[in-house]
């Protein structure tokens, strides 16, 4: 479900980007600060059919979903920009529709802490692919195995982890996601072969 025209008053644009948006945003922007966003949480919510995996191989992505609130880094398009960018992110988030594309207040962490609206994706509960809350071995089963048209689902979390690690903050549930994925390439052992 997409904004109609009307929904994006004229003037620059802003989009807020909690995921993938943070470390590949692949459009123009002339600024990019840190903001906040209230209400939603960015949460790994989302079974990943396309980017980072496949319908019967599914990878685990990012979705903002209810409550709490949300670190992530607005970017600010010139008004020129607004139409490629839109459609670019149209093309990029809405493959299967699993977000709706929403405006959200964002909080911008610059000097002037003032609020601004953006274009924001959050997930559709009521989509096939909305996960909800999965448990930590759920989580690391779908990423290990997630491999999809923009490439392995472990490289999606670890760039994530690390975007947020360049903002100087941390995702409690990301970090802990990362840490067992590292440890995957330390912790197996060879088969043991019967007496």
């Amino acid at each position: 479900m997409n904004l109609s025209e009307s929904e994006f008053p004229h003037g620059d644009l802003w989009v807020f980007g909690y995921g993938s948006l943070m470390w590949r945003p692949g459009f123009d922007f002339v600024e990019q600060v840190p903001a906040r966003l209230i209400g939603e949480h960015r949460a790994l919510c989302v079974y990943s059919f396309v980017h980072r995996g496949t319908p019967e191989k599914p990878g685990l992505v990012l979705g903002l979903d209810r409550g709490g609130a949300c670190r992530g880094i607005a970017f600010r398009v010139k008004e020129q920009d607004r139409e490629t960018v839109i459609a670019y992110l149209r093309a990029r988030e809405q493959v299967t529709s699993v977000y709706r594309e929403v405006k959200r207040s964002v909080w911008l962490e610059n000097e002037a802490r003032q609020r601004v609206s953006a274009l924001t994706y959050v997930v559709d509960r009521g989509h096939v692919q909305y996960a909800g809350r999965l448990s930590p071995v759920e989580q690391l089963r779908h990423v290990r195995q997630g491999h999809g048209q923009s490439g392995p689902n472990r490289e999606y979390v670890l760039s994530t982890v690390k975007a947020i690690e360049a903002q100087g903050f941390r995702d409690a549930q990301l970090h802990r996601l990362a840490l067992m994925l590292h440890d995957d390439g330390h912790a197996r052992h060879p088969p043991q072969d019967g007496a």
